[in-house]
C-alpha cells in the first residue's frame, strides 16, 4: 500500500487539498479491483530529492513484463482439424478412411505420405491423385496412357517390372515376388520387362594339375544359367493380358559375357508352359532374346488354340523357315490378329508357308517380315495370297531383297485388293519398270492410304505419282469419315410416284 502511494506521489503532482483519508480511500479501490494481469511493476525507493519543487529529474520505473514465448494470436484448430491431423499422423497403425465423410477423406488423402506401406495403401486408397504423387516422387517420366490412364495401375506394373528386373535367381528371395501378388494383382494388366538376370557365377575353382583317378581331369559341372521362372508370377496376376520379355542384360558394359544373353532350354519351356496356362493373354513379345527355329517351335506349339491371343511378336531373334512354318500352322490355329517376325532369317520357304496360311485365314490384319531375305519368290507367293485374303490391312516387306516380278505381281493386287491400308517395300530392288508396274495397280486402287517406297530404286516420276494417288484416296476417306451418310447410295423403289428416269 505504501509503495502505491509512493507512485501516486511520483506520478502526480502534490495537491495539497488531498486529504490522507482520500488517499487511503484510492489504495482501498484499487485493492479492491482484484488481482492484476500478469505485469508486473516493480518500483524502486525513490531517490533522495531536496524538495519537490527543486526541479531534479525524477528516476524512471523499470517495468518487467512476464509473457509466454509459445503463446500466438492465431485462432486454435477446429476439432475436425485436429482430429484428421491425428488419422495421418498414425494411419500406418490405424489407417481410417471409409468412415470417413467425403471431404474429411479428401483432405486426409492429401496430406498421407507417398512412402506408406503397399500393405497398407494398396486395397484400401483408390484415390488416383495419390497413387499420381507416388508415382511421380519414384519416376520422373511416367506415361500413364500407356497404362489404360490408371495411375494406380501404373505404380503396380512399373513397381512389379522393377523387381522381376533386378531379381538374382539364387540371390533373391522368390517371396519378394509373390508376396507382392495379393495387393496387386486386380491391378496389373500389362508386364514390360526388358531385363531378366541371370544367376551369379561363382568364381571359377584353381586348376590343380592332378589327375582324377579315372585318369582324367575332374570334371566340373556347368554352371547354371536359367533366369527367373515367371510361371508362379504369372498365374496369380488373374487379369494379365499382355507381356513383353527380353532375356539379357541391359548396361552391362565391360562386364559382357555371353551367358548374360542366353535363353536357355529349361527357360524355353518354362515360358511355354506360362503363357499356356494364362487364359488372359492378348499379346506375348519376346524380342532381341535368341529365340532360335526349335525354341520358336516350342513357344508356338504352346499357343495353338490359345482362346485369347490377339498378337505375336517375335521380332530380332534367330527365326528361319521351320520357325516361320510353325507360325504359319498358328494363323489357322489361333485368332491372332498381329504378326511380327522382323529381322529374322526367314527364306523363300518361309515365306511360302506364311503365305498359303494367309490365302485362307480371316483373322490377321498385320504381317511383318521387314528385314528378313524372303527374296522374289517368297514375295510372289505373299502377293497371290493377297487376291483372295479379304482382311489383312497392313503389310511389311521392307529390306527382302526383292524387285521388279513382285512388284509386277503386287500392281495387280492393288487393283482388286480393297482391304490394305499400308505397304511398306523400302530398301528393296523394285526398279524404274517396277515403280511403274506400281503405279498402275494404283490408278485402280481407292483404298490403299501409305506406300513406302523408298531406297526402292523407283523413278521420281513414278514415286510422285503414287504419293498424289495415296493423297486422293487419304481425302477421300477423310470427307467419309466427316459424312458417312453423303457417300451411301440410297435405295429408291420403283413405283408410279417414282418412276425409273
Amino acid at each position: 500500500m505504501q509503495e502505491t502511494l509512493a507512485t501516486s506521489t511520483l506520478l502526480a503532482p502534490s495537491r495539497s487539498s488531498i486529504s490522507t483519508q482520500e488517499r487511503f480511500s484510492t489504495a482501498g479501490q484499487t485493492s479492491s479491483t482484484g488481482p492484476q494481469p500478469s505485469r508486473l511493476s516493480i518500483i524502486p525507493p525513490p531517490s533522495k530529492s531536496k524538495g519537490w519543487n527543486s526541479g531534479t529529474k525524477v528516476r524512471r520505473m523499470r517495468r518487467i513484463i512476464a509473457e509466454d514465448p509459445e503463446w500466438s494470436l492465431a485462432i486454435v484448430p477446429l476439432l475436425t482439424e485436429l482430429c484428421i491431423q491425428h488419422i495421418v499422423k498414425n494411419f500406418q497403425n490405424n489407417p481410417i478412411l471409409k468412415q470417413l465423410l467425403p471431404e474429411h477423406q479428401q483432405k486426409v488423402l492429401s496430406h498421407l505420405s507417398p512412402e506408406l506401406p503397399l500393405a497398407v495403401t494398396a486395397n484400401l486408397i483408390d484415390d488416383e491423385s495419390y497413387w499420381r504423387r507416388c508415382c511421380l516422387q519414384r519416376w520422373p517420366v511416367c506415361h500413364v496412357a500407356r497404362h489404360g490412364g490408371s495411375w494406380k495401375r501404373l505404380f503396380f506394373e512399373r513397381h512389379l517390372e522393377n523387381l522381376i528386373k533386378h531379381f538374382i535367381p539364387g540371390t533373391t528371395d522368390p517371396a519378394v515376388l509373390l508376396d507382392l501378388l495379393p495387393l496387386c494383382r486386380s491391378y496389373v494388366r500389362r508386364l514390360c520387362v526388358h531385363q531378366l538376370l541371370p544367376p551369379v557365377q561363382p568364381p571359377a575353382p584353381p586348376r590343380s594339375g592332378e589327375l582324377s583317378d579315372s585318369g582324367s581331369e575332374g570334371e566340373t559341372e556347368e554352371p547354371a544359367t536359367d533366369h527367373y521362372q515367371l510361371r508362379d508370377l504369372v498365374a496369380g496376376l488373374s487379369h494379365l493380358e499382355e507381356l513383353d520379355l527380353v532375356y539379357g542384360v541391359k548396361d552391362c558394359g565391360m562386364n559382357f559375357e555371353g551367358n548374360l544373353f542366353l535363353f536357355t532350354y529349361r527357360d524355353c519351356h518354362s515360358l511355354a508352359a506360362t503363357i499356356k496356362a494364362c487364359h488372359t493373354l492378348k499379346i506375348f513379345r519376346l524380342t532381341r532374346s535368341k529365340v532360335d527355329d526349335d525354341k520358336a517351335r516350342i513357344l508356338i506349339r504352346s499357343l495353338l488354340d490359345h482362346p485369347a491371343l490377339e498378337e505375336l511378336d517375335l521380332s530380332h531373334n534367330l527365326i528361319a523357315d521351320r520357325g516361320a512354318r510353325a507360325a504359319a500352322k498358328l494363323l489357322s490355329h489361333s485368332r491372332l490378329r498381329v504378326l511380327n517376325l522382323a529381322n529374322n532369317q526367314v527364306r523363300a520357304p518361309g515365306a511360302q508357308s506364311l503365305a498359303h496360311a494367309l490365302a485362307h485365314n480371316t483373322n490377321l490384319i498385320s504381317l511383318n517380315l521387314r528385314l528378313n531375305c524372303i527374296e522374289d519368290e517368297g514375295g510372289q507367293a505373299l502377293a497371290h495370297a493377297l487376291q483372295t485374303n479379304k482382311c489383312l490391312t497392313t503389310l511389311h516387306l521392307g529390306g527382302n531383297e526383292l524387285s521388279e516380278p513382285t512388284a509386277t505381281l503386287l500392281s495387280q493386287v492393288l487393283s482388286v485388293n480393297t482391304t490394305l491400308t499400308s505397304i511398306n517395300l523400302s530398301c528393296n530392288h523394285i526398279g524404274l519398270d517396277g515403280g511403274k508396274q506400281l503405279l498402275e495397280g494404283m490408278l485402280d486402287n481407292k483404298t490403299l492410304l501409305e506406300f513406302d517406297l523408298r531406297l526402292s530404286d523407283v523413278a521420281q516420276e513414278s514415286e510422285y505419282l503414287i504419293g498424289q494417288a495415296l493423297c486422293a484416296n487419304r481425302e477421300a476417306a477423310r470427307q467419309r469419315t466427316l459424312n458417312p451418310g453423303h457417300f451411301m447410295s440410297p435405295i429408291v423403289a420403283k413405283g408410279p410416284e417414282n418412276p425409273a428416269r
